[in-house]
């Protein structure tokens, strides 16, 4: 090697450490999926006609370690916002470690501004969109005392369900 070149090898060896402390590093876990998850959005009748009123449920599985309730939905069918849920909150008790089912409001399958789909399907979709922990303990008179704690991590969740219409003649 002569006076005026240049050493590569250290180069070399720095290209090498960091390609092997770049190799040797794991992408992080995914994160945990959120305690409470929407299970199914149950709609009856099952294949409802124009202007039908339908019944609507979820079903949520709590994974927690506490009981959530507190709990704020957000509803669309067919695209459109049912403002009904804007500010309702449902105090349903949901056990940890349990799968429960919350009646919704009923909604039609055809009003003022929301026709029937041309296709015939009728995509509805429900997002939980809070919820917090609750504490429910029997006070001194035998009455259930409710404390709400902090909010539920992860939400929302959603769910989406395509309710076929029948064909009317």
């Amino acid at each position: 090697m002569n006076s005026t070149s240049t050493p590569v090898w250290p180069a070399v060896l720095a290209i090498v450490l960091v390609a092997a402390a770049a190799g040797g590093q794991e992408p992080p876990p995914p994160p945990p999926p959120p305690a409470l998850a929407l299970e199914a959005i149950t709609v009856t009748p099952a294949k409802p006609a124009a202007e039908t009123l339908c019944k609507l449920r979820v079903t949520i599985r709590n994974r927690g370690e506490k009981t959530a309730s507190a709990l704020r939905f957000s509803v669309e069918v067919a695209g459109r916002s049912l403002p009904v849920y804007d500010k309702q909150l449902f105090m349903e008790a949901l056990p940890p470690g349990e799968t429960t089912e919350v009646e919704l409001y009923n909604f039609w399958t055809s009003e003022t501004g929301r026709p029937v789909p041309a296709d015939g399907k009728l995509p509805v979709e429900v997002a939980l969109e809070e919820a917090s922990w609750v504490s429910i303990e029997t006070g001194e008179g035998g009455e259930e005392v409710w404390t709400l704690l902090e909010p539920v991590g992860g939400l929302p969740v959603a769910r989406t369900v395509t309710v076929s219409l029948a064909v009317t003649d």
